[in-house]
């Protein structure tokens, strides 16, 4: 179990948090959550070892196993290494074991004479105990894997060096996967995954054996797989249990963690003000007798009283509602933008196929599709970045268009002042709307927009970076990724903020939570293909499951009764069931039997005078142990699958 107590951090002589302990168990998923600058990173660095505490002690048992996933880990990718074997190579066990078993099988086929009774049981102890690790499943697991984060067959045997930094970070992640550890750690790991990638992540940490903490801003994926979230705010750690209750079953652990953290804030409040009033009533009984000889013992006593009360600190009210005027801008035609029948051709490669859009002013569009199905290829077409290969995209007459990408905070003056740096962006005839309320609602009040633009974090950035475009009257706007690094009261500000824009908003998120929020209009792009839905989102997943498309719905908050299986509902699937189990045993007979047969020969030393045959043999036998361990995990289903039909089908 890994766990830390009384941790502290300070930051050029700052305190950045105090007195942290927490815990994370097998089989529970941990959210922590809290503010960008909370720590929540640096906390990750300390319990991962990466860094010391100024206090506190963190305890790791010496054999627990640590995977860490960090925002950062482009660069350690970057070389020769296909993707299917990075991933594998992250089965440190299993590659141990397989080398293991090469190693002894070269001995005993190079042996002169007949080789050790002992080399003979170490090999079938090391092919027993690859089995039972998985190893004959290995290389199918990390396919897998690979599957579920979007790769298609064929990229997994691209070198890694070939890949962006989005899909590098989606083999880091497949490459913890595999290796199964007893404790993953994991910060974002759902910044550079699309929707569909999202829901598959959530269904495999929902069976994860292992313990799992995770910092996400993503409200719907920690509702998905969240048991418990620590809050990093004003200095500490809070935990809520999110998995219990009344609110937790009807609208999700996320729901469950909002209402437990008002009740505590409520606490607190009463209790800081109650302490407030003590404070003040002993302040005042100093100040009036400080000076009288008579009340010198007393005041004193009160005054060390004083110092010795720990005085009750509530967390800063983080969430702002962006609640103000947008520079309106001039009013656009009915048609703000047209794509006509448009193709385009990356380096031969279709990216997209005949596509149709209109869209018009006012509307909030929302694109979705995997990653690399051409949302940014399309946004870019819409911004003029890019020509179609065929086709033609326009804008209405005098539309202006404003562009937000995920590198748009890298352009800043890092020497400037957050204010300075945002009253660039607003045209001079609107610099007499009131900018510093406008820099409050995204996060910026007061000195803190004095700060310069280096100090700031990722997150506060791309924050201050939404704040001038949005600042800056445009018809249209085109936001890609824009919620990545924002924590989420950012977040809230964000939404309020595209709801609030009085012009034409098209966003590229995955973000569940937002595009709830926010979108009247889904733009479907996938496979090269465009599909228009004049819905919310909501509409659009019941829309997109009748279709049958395989598009990842928003989990459920509560675990639904399963459905009868189909072989329940059929007694003629039932008894192919049977005949399937049936055959597995049999062929697992067979196999069990050329196993015998194959050691029975590999015990006579007579075989290692020829080492053409023994050879052969050993790489038989070899094999044969392979073929069983799969045809044993497929009778295990097969026999599942035929035990829950036939329950299913009792009389009730």
């Amino acid at each position: 179990m890994l766990s830390c107590t009384g941790l502290a951090v300070d930051v050029g002589g700052r305190p950045l948090f105090n007195d942290v302990t927490l815990r994370v168990v097998p089989g529970q998923v941990t959210a922590l959550v809290g503010g960008n600058g909370a720590g929540k990173s640096t906390l990750l660095s300390v319990l991962m070892g990466l860094r010391p505490p100024t206090a506190g002690e963190v305890t790791r048992p010496r054999d627990l196993t640590v995977g860490f996933l960090p925002q950062d880990i482009v660069d350690d990718l970057a070389d020769e290494q296909t993707v299917l074997a990075h991933v594998m190579s992250g089965a440190v066990k299993l590659v141990e074991l397989d080398a293991r078993i090469d190693q002894l099988a070269h001995r005993i086929s190079g042996a002169n004479g007949a080789p050790s009774d002992q080399d003979m049981q170490a090999l079938s102890d090391a092919q027993d105990e690859f089995r039972q690790a998985g190893g004959y499943n290995w290389e199918a697991d990390a396919q897998r894997m690979l599957s579920g984060l979007g790769f298609t067959p064929e990229a997994v045997d691209a070198p890694t060096k070939s890949l962006s930094g989005g899909w590098r970070v989606r083999v880091a992640l497949a490459r913890l996967l595999l290796a199964a550890p007893d404790v993953l750690i994991l910060d974002e790991p759902t910044n550079h995954l699309d929707i569909d990638s999202i829901g598959w992540l959530e269904s495999v940490l929902g069976g994860v054996a292992g313990a799992v903490l995770l910092v996400s801003h993503d409200r719907d994926f920690i509702d998905a797989t969240a048991d418990v979230i620590i809050e990093l705010a004003a200095g500490t750690a809070q935990t809520y249990d999110v998995r219990r209750g009344i609110i937790a079953e009807e609208e999700g652990g996320f729901a469950a963690f909002v209402a437990q953290r008002e009740e505590r804030l409520q606490a607190l409040r009463s209790a800081k003000a109650q302490q407030d009033r003590f404070l003040s009533q002993q302040q005042q009984f100093v100040e009036r007798f400080r000076y009288k000889a008579t009340k010198a013992r007393q005041v004193q006593s009160r005054i060390k009283q004083l110092d010795r009360i720990e005085r009750i600190n509530l967390p800063e009210a983080k969430a702002r509602s962006a609640k103000f005027a947008f520079p309106e801008p001039e009013r656009s035609p009915r048609v703000v933008a047209e794509v006509k029948q448009v193709n385009f051709v990356y380096t031969d490669t279709p990216v997209l196929h005949d596509v149709s859009l209109v869209i018009e002013r006012g509307a909030k569009v929302a694109l979705l599709g995997p990653n690399g199905a051409g949302k940014t290829t399309l946004m870019r077409l819409l911004a003029g970045t890019l020509t179609p290969t065929s086709g033609e995209v326009s804008l209405g007459a005098g539309v202006d268009v404003r562009v937000i990408d995920q590198h748009q905070a890298e352009i800043m003056d890092l020497t400037k002042s957050v204010a300075d740096e945002f009253l660039m962006a607003i045209p001079p005839k609107h610099r007499g709307l009131n900018y510093r309320s406008m820099l409050g609602a995204f996060g910026f009040p007061g000195d803190l927009a004095e700060r310069t633009v280096g100090e700031l974090s990722g997150g506060e950035r791309t924050r201050l970076g939404l704040a001038k475009l949005m600042a800056s009257p445009a018809q249209l706007l085109l936001l890609d990724e824009p919620t990545n690094h924002l924590d989420l009261a950012s977040r809230d500000v964000l939404e309020d903020a595209i709801q609030a824009y009085p012009g034409t908003v098209v966003v590229i998120t995955h973000d569940r939570h937002v595009i709830r929020a926010v979108a009247d209009m889904i733009v479907d792009v996938r496979d090269g293909v465009v599909r228009v839905f004049d819905d919310d989102y909501e509409t659009y997943l019941q829309r997109q499951a009748q279709r049958n498309t395989p598009v990842q719905p928003v989990v459920a908050k509560q675990a639904k009764k399963p459905a009868k299986s189909k072989a329940a509902r059929d007694p003629a699937k039932l008894k192919a069931l049977s005949a399937t189990v049936k055959r597995l045993e049999a062929a697992l007979a067979a196999l069990e039997d050329r196993i015998a047969a194959l050691q029975h020969e590999l015990a006579d030393p007579k075989i290692y005078n020829d080492t053409a045959r023994s050879s052969a043999v050993i790489a038989e036998h070899a094999a044969a142990k392979e073929r069983a361990a799969t045809l044993y995990a497929a009778w295990e289903q097969a026999e599942a699958v035929r035990e829950k039909a036939i329950g299913e089908n009792r009389p009730t």
